[in-house]
C-alpha cells in the first residue's frame, strides 16, 4: 500500500507530535495496569510511536506493509517486528498493552473485519492487559468535498501530497498525488486507500463481542476519539 511513499512517510507526518502522543498512551496503560512492561504495536508501519514507548515496554511492532516495516527495522534495530495482518494472526504470546494508533483500524474495511481484528488483538492481551484503538473517523465526522494537502520542505528533500477524499457508503477512498524532489530526481507517483468509516456502536459492539471493558475517550490524541479497553477484573478484585 506504501509501496512508493514508505521512505518519505517520516518526513510527511512529522506535524506529528509522536513523542507527546506516546507519553499519553503510556499514562493511559500504566492508570489501568500498573507495572505493564510489555507492549505490541499491531499496524505499527516505521515505529514513530514504538521508537518512544520503547522507552517503558519491551515492544514489538506487527505490521502488513513490508516496506513500512523496513523503515522500522532500520529505525529500530534490536525490535522484534512481524508481518502480519491485523484481522488474523498469531504471534504465540501475550502482551501488557497491544496499541492500533492513528487511524489504521479502518483498514480493515468491514464490520466482520472489525470485529475479528479486535478479537485477535484481545487475544493477545495479557491478564489485565490495555487495548488502546485510535479509530479513524465516523460517518458523522466526514466531510464531502475535502481537499487534503501536506508540504515538506528540506533542504534535500521537497514533497507535495495531495488528496481528494470521496465517500463511497461506509468506505471512505482516499487518492494521494505525490510530487517528490530530492537531490537525485524528480518523481511523481500515486496511492489509493480506502478506510471504512465505523460508528462508535460498532467499535463498542467488537470490543464488547471481544469480552472487553470499553472506556472512550471523544478527544483522543489527534481529535478522533481513542477506545481504552480492558478485561474485566476477576469479581475478588473489586
Amino acid at each position: 500500500m506504501f509501496t512508493n511513499s514508505a521512505r518519505f512517510y517520516d518526513a510527511i507526518y512529522e506535524f506529528k507530535d509522536y513523542r507527546a502522543e506516546s507519553e499519553r498512551v503510556h499514562e493511559l496503560i500504566q492508570e489501568r495496569n500498573p507495572g505493564a512492561r510489555s507492549l505490541l504495536d499491531v499496524a505499527c508501519g516505521t515505529g514513530q510511536h514504538l521508537e518512544h514507548l520503547s522507552k517503558h515496554y519491551d515492544v514489538e511492532g506487527l505490521d502488513l506493509d513490508e516496506e513500512l516495516l523496513a523503515v522500522a527495522h532500520d529505525k529500530l534495530p534490536g525490535t522484534t517486528f512481524h508481518s502480519g495482518d491485523m484481522v488474523e494472526f498469531d504471534l504465540g504470546k501475550t502482551f501488557d498493552a497491544v496499541t492500533c494508533l492513528f487511524s489504521s483500524i479502518g483498514y480493515v474495511r468491514t464490520e466482520q473485519n472489525l470485529e475479528a481484528a479486535v478479537a485477535t488483538m484481545a487475544r493477545h492481551l495479557s491478564p489485565h492487559g490495555v487495548l488502546v484503538i485510535e479509530p479513524w473517523l465516523t460517518p458523522d465526522a466526514w466531510q464531502d468535498g475535502h481537499i487534503g494537502s501536506v508540504f515538506v520542505d528540506h533542504d534535500d528533500l521537497k514533497i507535495a501530497r495531495l488528496d481528494t477524499p470521496q465517500r463511497d457508503g461506509h468506505l471512505s477512498l482516499i487518492h494521494f498525488a505525490y510530487l517528490v524532489a530530492t537531490r537525485d530526481e524528480i518523481s511523481h507517483f500515486t496511492e489509493d486507500h480506502v478506510l471504512a468509516l465505523f460508528t462508535d456502536d460498532q467499535y463498542r459492539n467488537a470490543l464488547e463481542s471481544a469480552g472487553l471493558a470499553i472506556e472512550h475517550d471523544p478527544e483522543g490524541l489527534m481529535g478522533r476519539g481513542l477506545y481504552i479497553a480492558t478485561h474485566p477484573r476477576a469479581p475478588s478484585e473489586y
